[in-house]
């Protein structure tokens, strides 16, 4: 639903949870983890740094999100819970991805030199259901900082928070001519 008289301040800061979920997404999970895995032969846990710093990201944005109900207007605290909830589902793709690896781990004792082809076949197709998810999460991120900037929030937050009434909905946009 959009809203016709939300402040600029108020959309620059309703972006803000959703840039800072961006960054996280394009600079540790795509550029950073490619950076490290060119070193993984040799250094193989130094690739936990991606998990590690995205967790205390995402971990922040959730619990930011949750100070958010008092601190915040409306709007501002409705985008925060978009960006909340969108952490926590990336939290539970990451722990996933890290169960799916430490049992590759635990099937040959922990030791990395042990690991066969056929063990980095599987951790493949144990982290790509969270590259996938990195990959959907910048549209759905990139999405969200638009519709911050134009005043938009999604409807089903307006069902879970009923807006205040200075929140004035602009009205529904005319269908297309010939539909």
């Amino acid at each position: 639903m959009k809203f016709e008289n939300i402040p600029e301040e108020e959309r620059k800061q309703a972006r803000h949870p959703h840039e800072y979920f961006l960054i996280n997404l394009i600079t540790n999970h795509i550029l950073v983890f490619v950076a490290l895995l060119g070193m993984a032969k040799q250094e193989p846990y130094l690739i936990l740094i991606v998990p590690v710093v995205s967790i205390a990201i995402l971990t922040y944005l959730v619990w930011r999100g949750r100070l958010s109900k008092g601190r915040d207007s409306w709007f501002v605290f409705c985008h925060w819970q978009l960006c909340a909830r969108r952490s926590q589902f990336f939290i539970g793709m990451i722990l996933l991805m890290g169960l799916g690896i430490a049992a590759i781990l635990a099937s040959v004792g922990g030791n990395v030199a042990d690991l066969r082809p056929g063990h980095y076949a599987i951790g493949g197709l144990v982290m790509l259901p969270t590259l996938f998810a990195v990959l959907v999460l910048i549209l759905m991120e990139s999405d969200a900082v638009h519709k911050a900037r134009i005043g938009e929030v999604p409807d089903w937050l307006v069902r879970k928070y009923p807006p205040p009434a200075d929140y004035v909905a602009a009205p529904p946009a005319d269908p297309i001519p010939g539909d």
